[in-house]
């Protein structure tokens, strides 16, 4: 209720402006312990992936705390786990402003950030020093300026940096906003940097006697034959997850509104169904033998249930708190765990 009485306003700034006041606030209701007089904290629905142990299937997607300044607010909404980033090793601006817009007509966003973040040492900064327990993955990717025949070195990077402190981490390889980015999920170039993370993976349990899973991040406009190939990477290379999906460049469905037209990533509704089959394909291809969290236009239990129906272990949503509130979470583990019952 009091998100709907603010949202007007918030709506009023434009949405990278409100998306940072929004935090803020976040955080200044957490602080001062009153985040559970605001929202109700969810049941558990207690769900074991990827060899952890995640107190409910709905998590937040990597984008909106993407240096770790709010990890202890967000865990306080009761999500069963957090991603924090995409971080990449050095400090970058990204694309320049604007470059998130709004399509409410549409429930979804469009965005253009291009890994803008303070770079890894900030964030795992920032994860040295939370305080709130709970599951909180990290997303990794390659700075702009370094070119994919390198980009296992930036992943490498991150990946040893934040692995005392992540309970997962995941490689982006699919965000549409950093060129060239999406040719990473393909092919030899797809092999070279899943053996090169994977073979870092063990090393590093082997050494700091913990085992951090390692998933990767898919894109939605992949075809049958491309995710199938990416399912059998997946399997060979011993990932302990696929996260399904980022944005799409795809603009069906929303063509005849004037944001439409900008260049970037579309998430939100609009997103919901094709996310929900990439899910379903790539299930089937994986046998059960690896995890699929499910993305795209999650923003009621309803949507959850399709994802989960599809074949996803785990949801993850991020377009649907802004046009839904914090409330969101706990409504949409309440309706789970309704059906569970029923």
């Amino acid at each position: 209720m009091l998100y709907r009485a603010l949202r007007p306003l918030l709506f009023q700034l434009d949405p990278e402006s409100a998306h940072a006041a929004a935090l803020r606030g976040l955080d200044s209701l957490h602080a001062a312990g009153l985040g559970r007089m605001v929202w109700a904290r969810p049941a558990r629905l207690p769900v074991a992936a990827m060899g952890l142990e995640f107190p409910n299937p709905v998590g937040l997607a990597a984008g909106l705390d993407k240096n770790g300044d709010h990890i202890d607010a967000l865990l306080g909404l009761g999500f069963g786990f957090v991603e924090l980033g995409a971080v990449t090793p050095r400090p970058q601006a990204g694309n320049p402003r604007p470059r998130l817009f709004r399509l409410p007509q549409a429930q979804a966003l469009i965005n253009r950030m291009g890994f803008n973040n303070l770079g890894v040492d900030h964030l795992v900064e920032r994860l040295r020093r939370r305080r709130a327990s709970g599951i909180v993955g990290v997303n990794i990717g390659r700075n702009a300026d370094t070119p994919n025949e390198r980009a296992h070195e930036d992943y490498l990077e991150c990946l040893r940096k934040v692995h005392p402190f992540a309970d997962f981490v995941t490689a982006n390889v699919s965000s549409p906003n950093t060129r060239d980015l999406r040719a990473l999920q393909q092919g030899g170039a797809l092999a070279a940097l899943l053996a090169a993370l994977a073979t870092e993976r063990d090393r590093l349990a082997a050494a700091q006697g913990r085992r951090v899973p390692l998933a990767i991040k898919i894109a939605p406009d992949l075809d049958d034959a491309d995710i199938d190939a990416l399912a059998r990477r997946a399997l060979d290379f011993g990932l302990d997850a696929v996260i399904a999906t980022t944005t799409t460049v795809s603009r069906a469905g929303v063509e005849h509104l004037p944001a439409s037209r900008e260049a970037g990533g579309l998430s939100g509704a609009p997103l919901r169904a094709r996310a929900t089959a990439v899910v379903k394909r790539l299930a089937a291809a994986l046998r059960g033998r690896i995890p699929v969290i499910g993305v795209g236009g999650v923003a009621s239990a309803a949507h959850a249930r399709e994802k989960l129906a599809a074949g996803a272990t785990l949801v993850q949503l991020c377009t649907g708190l802004v046009y839904e509130g914090p409330g969101l979470v706990a409504d949409i583990v309440r309706g789970l765990t309704r059906e569970k019952a029923a």
